[in-house]
């Protein structure tokens, strides 16, 4: 398995954190971890299916994943190839009307955000390449068309930053006392940017925080009571929610993105 990262350009760098072009020279699985990007793929060859259990459904030609709280599986067939735009939170409001939140949990055709016979240009532009840098810059060419709202919601990103700045460990009550709205109309906002609760992208924050932390730390517990988990086995459920393996599994084989 073969991953290629590239930065966007200087116009999309406030909506696209990165591009990452995945290739399968032999058939493989991968985990994806949950994060705080939603992301658009565009398949420029082969399958991939989506994982549940022993099942596999393929996914759509070109799609729209929304966050989640759990891991994801995927197979790759062989010579399957699959170009991913990892948004920036609140991203997806520069491309799309769709409330973020909507998407939580969904992996969708990008149909619902984008004309079909446009994407099955780009589809076909994407196919006709062999380097990857052009197929970055096609994309780009695409989203920078698409671009409909470049108002960023100030309020939002002061709290994201601020739970950033707390790798996920803030109590939501307390965050809201900082910013002049209250708490209910806060979280309603904060889920139709982000495209989840405020506790729960902060929970992803938060572990994935510790997930980067723990090759540095002497140990998993003193890494997790810095996280700000002061019972093992609540620590240790979320863990494996989130990673699908136990600690001590996940961090044997470190395969994820």
């Amino acid at each position: 398995m073969n991953i290629q990262r590239f930065l966007p350009s200087a116009t999309l760098k406030p909506y696209v954190r990165e591009y990452l072009i995945i290739e399968a020279d032999e058939a493989a699985k991968t985990t994806t971890i949950p994060d705080t990007s939603i992301v658009l793929s565009f398949r420029i060859n082969g399958e991939v299916f989506k994982a549940s259990g022993t099942e596999k459904s393929p996914l759509p030609l070109n799609a729209v994943a929304g966050l989640r709280n759990s891991v994801r599986e995927f197979y790759y067939d062989q010579q399957a190839i699959n170009l991913l735009v990892l948004l920036n939170e609140g991203g997806i409001k520069a491309f799309s009307k769709i409330p973020a939140h909507e998407l939580f949990c969904e992996n969708i055709s990008t149909e619902h955000l984008f004309a079909p016979a446009e994407l099955r240009r780009l589809s076909e532009q994407l196919t006709s390449t062999e380097h990857n840098s052009t197929r970055v810059l096609l994309v780009e060419a695409f989203l920078l068309k698409k671009l409909i709202n470049n108002t960023p919601d100030l309020l939002i990103y002061s709290a994201v930053s601020a739970i950033k700045q707390q790798n996920g460990a803030v109590i939501v009550r307390d965050l809201v006392k900082s910013l002049p709205i209250s708490l209910d109309p806060f979280e309603k906002r904060f889920r139709a940017v982000i495209g989840t609760s405020p506790k729960r992208y902060a929970g992803i924050v938060r572990l994935r925080s510790l997930i980067g932390k723990y090759p540095t730390h002497h140990s998993l517990t003193e890494t997790s009571l810095e996280a700000g988990y002061f019972d093992q086995a609540h620590f240790i459920k979320d863990f494996r929610l989130f990673t699908g393996q136990s600690p001590k599994e996940f961090f044997q084989l470190q395969r994820y993105w």
